[in-house]
């Protein structure tokens, strides 16, 4: 019997899309019945995390416990959040809910363990807010794996890309991302975490080559394989 997948969505829409396409794409499905059930909220009320987190915003915190306590009461087994900052709140989140809460980020280091065991500097494209509140630093931490970010425009470069994919993605130009992957190589980084959703999209739309790792995809194939487990 397949489990019912719950996903906290609406950060951003487009990687609530994304995120969806992914399960469905990654499933061994012959037909609709073999594909797992899965609810969305696309909860565009959600409050921008990185905002709140740079204290410029409201808090998301009571948005993201009543989706996911409203996931459950749908019939939510299990839940994921595409969102790569609200991880911030995960265990805001877990302390409110009764049922399983995957957690990108973990799953994401075990992938990096498992896969690019030779790498010990791994490069992190994430938001202001992922970044200024260690998101990743706090599960990195004593893996022996240093993770390595841009700082000053090179970081700019990165938020301004994110946010003209939140506004539109087909209008968005990848130069300054590219500068900044190529910053980061200069400095000896050989393989970079797509630290935010937004930048999950933009590497499958503008088709970005070299070695990124999408904890999205990971997630999504989490909970392909939670769903069918006993």
């Amino acid at each position: 019997m397949k489990k019912t997948l719950g996903v906290l969505g609406g950060m951003g829409p487009l990687a609530t899309v994304y995120f969806f396409e992914k399960v469905v794409l990654n499933t061994d499905a012959n037909c609709d019945q073999e594909h797992i059930h899965i609810i969305i909220e696309n909860n565009t009320n959600i409050p921008d995390r990185t905002s709140y987190l740079l204290g410029k915003g409201d808090d998301p915190v009571p948005e993201l416990i009543r989706t996911a306590k409203n996931l459950e009461k749908l019939g939510a087994e299990y839940l994921a959040m595409p969102c790569n900052t609200a991880h911030y709140f995960y265990d805001d989140i877990v302390r409110e809910v009764n049922i399983p809460f995957l957690n990108m980020i973990e799953e994401t280091l075990k992938y990096i363990k498992e896969k690019y065991k030779e790498e010990k500097k791994i490069g992190l494209l994430a938001t202001d807010g992922t970044r200024k509140m260690g998101v990743y630093d706090r599960y990195f931490k004593g893996s022996g794996i240093e993770l390595i970010a841009p700082e000053g425009k090179y970081q700019k470069n990165i938020m301004d890309f994110i946010y003209r994919i939140k506004s539109d993605l087909r209008a968005a130009k990848i130069d300054g991302f590219n500068e900044t992957v190529q910053f980061l190589k200069n400095q000896g980084v050989n393989v970079f975490v797509l630290g935010c959703t937004e930048l999950s999209s933009a590497y499958y739309h503008f088709n970005i080559k070299g070695s990124f790792i999408d904890p999205m995809e990971i997630l999504a194939k989490k909970c392909i394989n939670f769903a069918f487990e006993k």
